[in-house]
């Protein structure tokens, strides 16, 4: 239980600042791009209990770090927060720039996986060894945000990767594409439960591991 606990309080801030500050930063992106309902809502903001959705954010990650001791690791850790709202009407084109505002959540998951990183470099440097608590909750950072990057790459809607994809394609076939998006969470969740979501995971995975690399 006490090795639980310690696993919660490593993981805590990696998992909290990684699901809120990527829905601050589609607000964030979305503003820059003529819509401030994000804004307008309070949602940009990096103070966590605005984003924070109880199950999403609290309860799943739990569970899911409950079962990973339980059965010795090597599970899957993720969660989500409330959605940050946006009105694609009000971006200024808003096909193109659903592009941006889509790509800015994964890329904040990066850039903390980064900075995470580079954290884990100045603690090395300053003596820290194996078993130090930030050492620790470092390579959490830098493991649970590259999680979350390559989990919202997947080009599956209504995920980030989904809207990416959307902005890219011609009008006509991305329109056919959308119509996937009721049925995206039951595939990505069928996808888990066959053991396929860690072969479409480990591109993006491959990459966000390279660029971070540069940093350790």
């Amino acid at each position: 239980m006490d090795s639980f606990i310690q696993t919660i309080t490593i993981y805590a801030l990696p998992v909290l600042f990684g699901i809120t500050l990527h829905e601050a930063a589609h607000g964030y992106v979305a503003r820059l791009f003529g819509d401030p309902t994000a804004y307008l809502a309070g949602r940009v903001s990096i103070n966590p209990i605005r984003h924070i959705d109880p199950m999403g954010t609290i309860v799943v990650p739990l569970v899911l770090l409950f079962g990973t001791k339980l059965l010795g690791g090597g599970g899957l850790l993720f969660g989500w927060a409330k959605p940050v709202p946006v009105d694609w009407g009000r971006l200024r084109r808003p096909k193109r720039d659903m592009l941006w505002v889509a790509l800015a959540g994964p890329a904040s998951n990066l850039l903390m996986a980064i900075l995470w990183a580079i954290s884990l470099r100045l603690l090395v440097s300053g003596g820290a060894v194996q078993g130090d608590f930030w050492l620790q909750m470092a390579v959490a950072g830098i493991q649970v945000n590259l999680i979350l990057m390559a989990l919202n790459l997947i080009p599956l809607p209504p995920l980030d990767g989904g809207r990416i994809v959307f902005s890219l394609l011609p009008s006509r076939m991305a329109w056919r594409y959308s119509k996937i998006e009721p049925y995206g969470l039951v595939i990505l969740i069928v996808l888990m439960l066959a053991g396929g979501l860690w072969f479409v995971l480990t591109p993006f995975l491959a990459f966000g591991q390279a660029v971070v690399s540069w940093f350790l």
